[in-house]
């Protein structure tokens, strides 16, 4: 495994562990912390987006926005995989979220969020073969530096988390 392959797949690790402790944990340190609440919608962009009757479009962004990196991380991760090929395993991991938190009853199991993820996997994909198509051989090095920085940011913010909450 290249040096190049083996920083992405650490840093992939860790955004893996820290998208779960938000997903899955709401940011809370244990789940004795967590609502316990089990509920399930299967209409895509309904009750669980909706706000005082129009659509709530913080929840969708966020959603978006989170999983950019895992498609960017799977580009990287695996290059000779077909598009396709890349798309399932986004989907499973968001899949994966929404069926661990209806199973620990610690949220709501959303078609929405399901669909969303997903997108922003596949925004993070295709941001992946644009940097490919431009960047060529400097592509991972270069995402792999943005990564890093990122990476050092939100370990950052967790440890002011960590900090605000006495840890």
């Amino acid at each position: 495994m290249k040096k190049t392959q083996r920083t992405t797949l650490i840093l992939s690790v860790i955004y893996l562990i820290l998208l779960t402790w938000i997903i899955l944990l709401k940011t809370q340190f244990s789940f004795a912390d967590l609502g316990h609440f089990r509920s399930i919608n299967l209409i895509p962009f309904g009750a669980s987006v909706v706000t005082n009757g129009t659509i709530n479009p913080d929840e969708i962004f966020n959603n978006l926005i989170v999983f950019i990196p895992v498609g960017l991380y799977l580009g990287m991760l695996k290059p000779d995989w077909s598009f396709p090929q890349k798309v399932l395993p986004v989907f499973g991991l968001s899949l994966f979220y929404e069926v661990v938190q209806y199973l620990f009853a610690i949220g709501a199991s959303d078609i929405t969020d399901l669909i969303t993820n997903t997108a922003g996997g596949v925004v993070g994909l295709l941001l992946f073969a644009l940097f490919q198509k431009c960047l060529k051989e400097k592509t991972g090095k270069v995402l792999n530096l943005l990564a890093s920085i990122a990476t050092l940011l939100l370990l950052g913010f967790f440890f002011l988390i960590l900090v605000a909450n006495g840890f």
